[in-house]
């Protein structure tokens, strides 16, 4: 069986713990691979060689790291289907969901392509006689990623390609669920001439993180997954004096005004419910229908669910694949189970869901709860996967009380014709990605991603310009050319003369 290991200071690295996680084709539920957990000393390793790369790397012109970014960029391209099927053959998705995420993960690198106009500094002159201040923004060292299942490829390259451009190095723990994708990544940056040690992968589970999150050698720490692990992250990295950004869960809201095209919101509400699975933060999980709405918004969402063709990933007529491992299955299910005893109608049941041929995979049909009560765990849980929970409420009002009152802030939506209820709308919203129109509103790799409340623990979001601020630190820097006419003694309090 196929063992994927470390990439540590340019090269792959066998672990020596003994211990393994089982790495699974979710659309036949066999173990297919196995991934080599680390230790302490195989994630000491990386981070040594993460330090010793730093010292020439972090010093490097911004010529040299875009240069390498550009020929990388290059072999991604070239690249995509190859690890957009290692992400179908760990995950599940349908390849093109696969070849998407790529594709955005991409959208970073070309931003880190660009860094040498990000990273201009600021100038200003004769500040006092011939005094000059300038800011610089310069990098911190070595730096973390931490990422999820649900985007074995995009998450890492929000992370590590704009980290690296800033002149850090970084050592990435991806999940260990489906690790491929990551490895192959650092592959393909060797390949571009990125130098050994600046980009390392450690495979592992708490072990790992633990230790990334305590090394002494480690500046900061990047996060994405769920909503309790984020916490954690960023209170044990905070304990050990580590910068920080974990974006955590969401319930994202799909607001739909009486106005809107129906057609068109039902359209959109299936898309960004259940493509990949459901297993993605931006997912629609919520649609609050206003007014008068609801039954016929519900009827069309429910036919449109009833006509979805699943099946494994690498199947062209596929449309949503299985979800990552049984255990997240089975538990997904159980929300559409209790959901009728919790006081909701359940539309459409995906539950007991089978793919002929594929009977072990790890397939689940796609659900629709209407009228769910807010109390409901349907309505209070991120299920992160194919299960669309409807709510009614009779005004705008008692709409965006209702989101506003949700303890995640991470998207939202609103879907109208009308202008001026929009422009209130993305006003009004608590919540840290808006889409008008647009159900899963991510933004593009030059504006920042990231949520409100429990949805980011950290002061700033991730890529964009904030992810730039966050792997670099500034510096002012006041000087002064005395002129030779200067020459003398004046113990006077300087003044701005």
């Amino acid at each position: 069986m196929k063992t994927i290991t470390h990439w540590i200071g340019g090269k792959p690295v066998e672990s020596a713990s003994g211990r393994h996680g089982a790495v699974y084709n979710p659309a036949t539920g066999a173990q297919e691979k196995q991934v080599g957990f680390a230790t302490v000393d195989e994630v000491d390793a990386a981070v040594a060689s993460a330090k010793a790369a730093f010292e020439t790397w972090g010093t490097s012109s911004l010529a040299k790291r875009t240069a390498v970014l550009f020929k990388y960029r290059e072999l991604l391209d070239a690249h995509r289907d190859e690890i957009a099927a290692l992400i179908t053959a760990e995950h599940g998705k349908v390849h093109s969901d696969a070849l998407g995420e790529v594709a955005r993960g991409m959208e970073i690198v070309e931003l880190a392509c660009g860094i040498s106009v990000q990273l201009k500094g600021e100038l200003s002159t004769q500040v006092s006689t011939r005094v000059d201040v300038a800011s610089i923004r310069q990098p911190l060292g070595v730096v973390a990623g931490i990422t999820p299942f649900n985007f074995p490829a995009m998450v890492p390259m929000w992370m590590f390609p704009l980290a690296i451009a800033c002149g850090n190095t970084f050592v990435l723990k991806p999940s260990e669920k489906d690790p491929s994708a990551s490895f192959r990544l650092a592959e393909l940056a060797a390949e571009a001439g990125l130098p050994d040690g600046v980009l390392n992968v450690v495979q592992g589970d708490k072990v790992a993180v633990d230790r990334l999150l305590e090394h002494p050698d480690v500046e900061a720490v990047s996060f994405v997954g769920s909503t309790p692990i984020a916490k954690y992250i960023q209170l044990k990295a905070v304990e050990h004096g580590k910068r920080v950004q974990a974006l955590g869960g969401a319930k994202n809201h799909m607001l739909v005004l009486p106005d809107a095209d129906l057609d068109f919101a039902a359209d959109q509400a299936i898309n960004a419910a259940y493509g990949s699975a459901g297993e993605r933060c931006m997912a629609v999980s919520v649609v609050v229908a206003v007014g008068d709405t609801g039954d016929e918004l519900v009827g069309k969402i429910a036919e449109r669910a009833k006509n979805l063709r699943i099946g494994p990933g690498n199947d062209p007529g596929s449309e949503m694949g299985p979800l990552i491992t049984r255990e997240h299955r089975d538990k997904v299910a159980s929300y559409v189970s209790s959901a009728a005893e919790q006081g909701a109608e359940v539309v459409v049941d995906g539950t007991g869901y089978t793919v002929e041929g594929h009977e072990d995979g790890f397939f689940l049909g796609v659900s629709l709860l209407d009228k769910v009560p807010l109390t409901a765990d349907a309505y209070r849980d991120e299920i992160f996967g194919p299960v669309l929970v409807v709510v009614r409420a009779e005004s705008y009002d008692e709409a965006i009380k209702l989101i506003n009152d949700s303890r995640w802030g991470n998207g939202t939506a609103i879907f109208t014709r009308d202008g001026g209820a929009a422009r209130r709308f993305q006003l009004e919203v608590k919540a840290g990605m808006v889409g008008v129109n647009v159900p899963i509103p991510v933004p593009v790799g030059y504006h920042s991603f990231g949520g409100w409340k429990d949805s980011l623990f950290g002061d700033l979001h991730v890529y964009g310009n904030d992810g730039i601020a966050f792997y670099t630190q500034g510096k002012v820097i006041t000087t002064r050319w005395p002129d030779p006419a200067d020459a003398g003694i004046n113990l006077g309090f300087p003044s701005h003369s």
